[in-house]
């Protein structure tokens, strides 16, 4: 009987949960520069969920892309927030159909008993405010990866 070794390992769709902060950090992280079309939004008030369909770049593939000289990824990917009382936005035209949006971030602000709100900004000054009964996030790959259109990494100058 031989160890694994990283070789024998195979990528796999993410699937990830966040119910605290620091969870939500790697969620965060993963979809920095997602981009979404405005239809791709969905608050179900009866179910209290809010759910976009985003289009993220694969940044814990970058690293390999990089050394392998192969084109880097993209996903679509669901992110899901269950336990939502209420969503707000600001710099959003939900009437443009055709309006694509990027992530930034997303942050969790903490209230009393766990609740809190969970902000999500947008590049342009846009920004959607969930308000939250309890964090209860969910980012789930549905798609295999695909070269992404600019073929190059997301950059933000510092």
């Amino acid at each position: 009987m031989t160890d694994a070794s990283f070789k024998d390992g195979r990528e796999a769709p993410l699937n990830l949960g966040a119910e605290d902060s620091d969870d939500l950090q790697v969620i965060a992280t993963l979809t920095q520069d997602a981009v979404f079309p405005v239809t791709e939004m969905t608050w179900r008030p009866s179910e209290r969920r809010f759910a976009l369909l985003l289009n993220r770049f694969r940044w814990e593939d970058k690293d390999a892309a990089t050394r392998r000289n192969r084109a880097f990824e993209r996903v679509q990917a669901v992110l899901v927030f269950d336990s939502v009382l209420k969503v707000a936005s600001q710099g959003i035209d939900r009437s443009d159909k055709d309006m694509i949006l990027s992530l930034l971030s997303v942050d969790f602000e903490p209230g009393e008993d766990g609740d809190g709100q969970v902000l999500l900004t947008l590049a342009g000054d846009g920004a959607i405010r969930l308000s939250v009964e309890a964090l209860d996030a969910t980012l789930k790959d549905v798609t295999r990866p695909y070269k992404a259109p600019s073929g190059h990494a997301p950059h933000h100058p510092e």
